[in-house]
């Protein structure tokens, strides 16, 4: 059984898609992909299932995405996110990081 990588992320840092290049916040984090089997399938090229997988809120969109912790990579921007839902999940921002509030993400 492959060992699973310990989270590089934590919610309210800010990261950069490596692939797409879009910049976003983390809201939330899982384990391992939680995804159901038939959304990641339709998503041929998603990093392994078996490490984190965060919830972020894309930066000057509506969009939230869920992408694998080898997909993401330390934003050295210090300009906070600009997110509808920034509001609903973060209480501030302080020294390029949003500060998580203690709502939950969905079905957490």
């Amino acid at each position: 059984m492959a060992r699973r990588s310990a989270p590089r992320f934590e919610p309210g840092q800010i990261v950069r898609h490596v692939r797409y290049g879009y910049r976003g916040v983390v809201v939330s984090r899982d384990p391992e992909c939680l995804a159901e089997e038939r959304w990641y399938q339709a998503n041929a090229t998603q990093p392994d299932r078996d490490q984190p997988w965060y919830h972020v809120l894309v930066d000057g969109a509506r969009q939230v995405t869920y992408a694998a912790h080898t997909s993401l990579d330390v934003d050295d921007c210090l300009l906070p996110v600009k997110h509808p839902l920034i509001r609903l999940f973060f209480k501030g921002f302080n020294n390029g990081r949003h500060l998580r509030n203690d709502r939950p993400w969905p079905d957490e």
